[in-house]
């Protein structure tokens, strides 16, 4: 976003038409130039290339998915396995993660002292806001901070937050996987980076402001929460409804005027 408004000052500024060139080399001693070129500018995907495992999921399916892994700890509970407590556990931190938008790594090292309050939301006590201590950070640079508030439509994750902590293994990724291959069919390509992108999409589709959105995922960049954005057919029709509804309000305002 910073290099093409550079890109493009540094156009206007060498473009003969205006001058300033001329300007430059007589009050300065130096001519401006371009510094913005397609090997140092960065590079972001488009949205067709964001792979299947990865697209946003819809609330249906996420449900059906967040009942299948729910099911499977009933069944273990119910035969007297010592098993249903990591797969609730488990299940509980795949919550998490689509609760809080996180990425992998941001899941596995998180800690229930990460979990604090936010004072502006006092209905949500201790988890109110969960700090992300392993954010992805840039080429050379260590982890990222960032605080991630609990919204009102993941509210649901606070009854989950204080079952116990969310440390996930690898081996809880592997039933991840048997998740999708033996859970709902509409679900098998899924990756855990899915509820990531489905988290951005829902917010979106919520109503909430897109940088509020790119500062709870910590994006440095607008497009790249553009590209996990996938919303619905329905929302977009609902918005076109109501955009179109707003223009009619506003013709009749101006009639009656």
């Amino acid at each position: 976003m910073y290099a093409g408004g550079i890109g493009e000052f540094c156009s206007y500024a060498t473009n003969p038409a205006y001058g300033w060139v001329d300007y430059c080399e007589g009050t300065f001693g130096d001519v401006p130039s371009q510094i913005v070129f397609d090997w140092n500018s960065p590079h972001h995907t488009s949205d067709s290339a964001v792979p299947a495992s990865r697209r946003a999921l819809t609330r249906p399916e996420l449900q059906a998915l967040f009942d299948h892994m729910d099911d499977a700890v009933d069944r273990e509970y119910a035969a007297g396995s010592r098993r249903w407590m990591s797969l609730l556990r488990n299940s509980v931190a795949f919550k998490l993660c689509y609760a809080f938008g996180l990425r992998k790594r941001e899941l596995t090292m998180l800690e229930l002292v990460d979990f604090g309050p936010n004072p502006h939301v006092p209905a949500y006590g201790v988890y109110g806001a969960l700090t992300v201590r392993w954010g992805k950070g840039t080429a050379g640079s260590g982890p990222r901070r960032r605080t991630v508030l609990t919204v009102p439509e993941f509210e649901w994750v606070i009854l989950f937050s204080s079952i116990g902590s969310p440390l996930v293994s690898e081996i809880a990724f592997r039933r991840l996987r048997a998740a999708r291959l033996y859970g709902p069919a509409n679900v098998n390509h899924a990756s855990l980076h899915c509820l990531r992108h489905s988290y951005v999409t829902h917010l979106l589709e919520a109503g909430y402001d897109p940088t509020f959105v790119q500062t709870q995922v910590g994006h440095q960049n607008a497009s790249k929460t553009g590209i996990y954005t996938s919303v619905s057919a329905d929302f977009k029709q609902k918005e076109i409804h109501r955009m179109i509804a707003q223009r009619v309000a506003q013709l009749q305002e101006g009639r009656s005027a």
